[in-house]
């Protein structure tokens, strides 16, 4: 539930496979850096569990969000914005564990992708 009234996302293969392939180059450090990618992109790192506490980590960040200003009042809430933009349709996601052994790269796509600056998510 991200408090907001939108259509659910549709589950992409694609955009699966892409969050896939680059969360294997990043194993090795298993670093949050972002893609070059053509769509929008969550990264997060997680327990076992991470569908539940991935989302909830990024949907979370909502108080951070001031819709008046359209803009974050205190701490991150670009994750947030990604997962309820009006115009994103579809997702896909990748949990990959990092070469350490203690934790899981989380990396999903979204499509149409969003985060433009200077427009309201919905």
């Amino acid at each position: 539930e991200v408090g907001v009234p939108l259509p659910p996302l549709k589950w992409n293969d694609t955009l699966a496979s892409y969050s896939h392939d680059y969360a294997t180059t990043k194993l090795a450090e298993c670093k949050l850096v972002h893609s070059d990618r053509p769509y929008g992109e969550n990264l997060a790192m997680a327990t076992a569990n991470f569908r539940r506490s991935t989302v909830n980590l990024w949907v979370g960040e909502k108080p951070n969000y001031e819709y008046a200003t359209n803009s974050c009042k205190s701490g991150m809430c670009g994750h947030y914005t990604q997962v309820v933009w009006r115009n994103t349709l579809q997702v896909g996601c990748a949990r990959l564990k990092c070469q350490n052994g203690e934790a899981w790269f989380v990396s999903c796509n979204y499509y149409p992708p969003g985060n433009y600056i200077g427009e309201k998510p919905y």
